[in-house]
């Protein structure tokens, strides 16, 4: 986002009555994690009260987490884990609810249907990837993971049954030779959707769901219009071929959600899902915490402590 990345979609769900002529949106703030207090509710507000400690994941389109105070929907919040601090919360919102929305909402796995499915995460050792191997073995899945050799030990000490190196040559060839997987989550994008889907079980249901996806560039290069036609266009063409052969194909995507957020708490404080922070910066420290994250190969999550 800081680059400019969706700013024709978001500019639009953030001033669609084109109040702003100037088409510049700043200031903005960046960050989707939060953790911290209430300081005041609004009257309509029933689930939570002053000084209480919550968690959230702050939508794209509101302005962002990297302030003293931010602003939010009730329905977006949730109450924070008793079992971890600030910090370690502010790590897990975001992944959790971007995990949650498309293995859940979009892959439709539930905690009473995961067991013993085999599932296949495509970039394991990032945020997405740390949370999504967490909740799955706490529903019960054989999870395999790709990751580079240096990040074996994370992956395997969250819970991953197998993981394949990347860095050791094409994937494509030992993860054919594994049993094939009843979902796949891709978090690398490029070429995978070339084999992946390959690897899944035909006509059983089984879905291939990406988070790398030509949606919001499209919209920055065709406009909204244009984008949403070429958008549609995309998917349909790809999820229609797919299905010729026996497997689904979705697009996944963040979905801010209090209620997802408020399942997920619980299986933190059962223990069940662990923080997986990799480096905290102060608030002086944004310029280097965003030029961190934007170098990719991450192991967990960046954190910025606001205030201590």
């Amino acid at each position: 986002m800081r680059g400019g990345y969706g700013s024709t979609t978001l500019s639009m769900k953030r001033d669609p009555l084109n109040i702003n002529q100037s088409g510049k949106e700043f200031p903005l703030i960046l960050g989707r994690d939060v953790s911290g207090v209430i300081m005041e509710c609004g009257l309509d507000v029933k689930y939570f009260r002053e000084r209480d400690e919550v968690w959230a994941a702050i939508p794209p389109w509101k302005q962002g987490s990297l302030a003293e105070f931010v602003v939010l929907s009730g329905n977006e919040v949730s109450h924070k884990p008793k079992s971890l601090s600030h910090t370690e919360a502010a790590a897990i919102p975001y992944v959790a609810t971007t995990a949650w929305s498309a293995l859940v909402n979009t892959g439709g796995l539930t905690k009473d249907n995961c067991a013993k499915k085999r599932i296949l995460i495509l970039g394991g050792s990032g945020g997405v990837g740390t949370f999504a191997i967490q909740m799955l073995k706490a529903w019960g899945a054989h999870v395999t993971v790709t990751c580079s050799q240096n990040a074996e030990r994370l992956v395997k000490g969250l819970g991953a049954d197998h993981v394949v190196d990347y860095t050791a040559g094409p994937v494509e060839k030992p993860l054919s030779a594994l049993e094939k997987f009843d979902l796949i989550l891709d978090n690398v994008g490029g070429d995978t959707e070339r084999w992946a889907l390959n690897l899944l079980k035909p006509w059983c249901g089984a879905k291939y769901v990406t988070l790398v996806t030509p949606f919001l560039h499209n919209t920055d290069m065709l406009g909204i219009a244009d984008g949403m036609l070429h958008n549609t266009a995309t998917m349909g063409t790809k999820a229609l071929k797919h299905l010729l052969k026996g497997v689904h194909y979705r697009w996944g995507f963040f979905a801010p959600s209090g209620p997802a957020l408020d399942e997920i708490k619980e299986m933190v404080d059962a223990g069940q899902i662990h923080a997986v922070v990799e480096e905290t910066f102060s608030f002086s420290q944004v310029p280097q915490a965003l030029e961190k994250v934007e170098k990719g190969h991450a192991r967990g999550k960046t954190v910025v402590q606001i205030s201590k």
